[in-house]
């Protein structure tokens, strides 16, 4: 990796190359979330938040190559009007897919910091977050690959239902591990930090969902 953008000819963009390009970042926070995961389940901390911070930085330069494509396409005056449709719902969704890897790499680099003081308790919860975060990035991948719409609503579904409920269950055995032991105050308020990013980083994902169904909807 060179630590520059590639450069797009804005007169070699296909919808389906930008799919691609897109499907890659979804597979790159994919990835992150994954390494999170199995960082928590093998409870070896160090060295996370470099290993998620470089999933990141990849992310930022897939979403400027991913702009100059979709502006690209757009302004081509060849492109139809759904593929007009398409390189917008991209357009639009590409700050939600870095802002998923921004919130994956405040968890890694706060898990580094605190993982070790907080075996058990509030962590036991998080490993399903993430799993469900894991499952919503699948299932909107296969919506945009497959044009299928029940696929995009399940990512929204999943978020409502589930992942949601998590993020308070975590949050309240955070704050009773805080009250028995008053000692883990800062590893106890990392533990809520980083729920709510994990939350926040489901948001972003249903921003996008919501936009392929729209697009699917109207294709």
């Amino acid at each position: 990796m060179t630590g520059e953008a590639t450069a797009v000819d804005v007169y070699d963009v296909t919808e389906q190359n930008v799919k691609a390009r897109f499907v890659r970042m979804l597979s790159l926070a994919l990835e992150q979330v994954l390494l999170i995961r199995q960082t928590l389940i093998d409870g070896h901390y160090d060295g996370l938040g470099k290993a998620t911070h470089a999933f990141e930085w990849e992310l930022d330069l897939l979403e400027r190559e991913l702009e100059d494509a979709c502006l690209g396409l757009m302004s081509s005056g060849k492109a139809t009007r759904r593929e007009l449709r398409f390189s917008l719902m991209i357009f639009r969704s590409l700050a939600d897919l870095e802002r998923v890897g921004d919130y994956g790499r405040h968890v890694g680099r706060d898990l580094e910091a605190v993982g070790s003081q907080l075996i058990g308790g509030p962590l036991s919860d998080v490993v399903p977050q993430l799993d469900l975060l894991a499952q919503m990035i699948e299932r909107l991948s296969f919506a945009l690959t497959e044009r299928d719409v029940t696929a995009a609503h399940e990512v929204m579904q999943i978020d409502y239902e589930d992942v949601d409920a998590l993020y308070e269950q975590i949050q309240r055995a955070a704050l009773n591990r805080i009250l028995e032991r008053p000692g883990d105050l800062e590893a106890g308020l990392k533990a809520i930090q980083m729920a709510r990013s994990l939350e926040r980083l489901g948001d972003h994902l249903v921003n996008v969902a919501e936009r392929v169904e729209a697009y699917l909807q109207m294709t």
